[in-house]
């Protein structure tokens, strides 16, 4: 699955080990997960969709709207 992970840590200047902290996952993992070489967690997208704030469709390339349908 094609995750907007990366784009979104980097237009708000976020360090993978700023968001693998958050996460509480290593590093070396969450780049991974960026990479696509390993399957993120369904729980951990819904926790990077909160802390961005943007919508679960829109980091998992479903939408280019990144606003949330409250």
């Amino acid at each position: 699955m094609k995750l907007r992970i990366r784009d979104v840590r980097e237009d708000r200047d976020l360090t993978q080990k700023q968001i693998s902290a958050f996460l509480m996952c290593d590093q070396s993992l969450y780049s991974k997960y960026e990479r696509g070489e390993r399957d993120i967690p369904l729980e951990l997208i819904l926790r990077l969709a909160d802390y961005y704030d943007v919508s679960l469709d829109y980091l998992t390339c479903r939408t280019k709207n990144p606003k949330k349908n409250d």
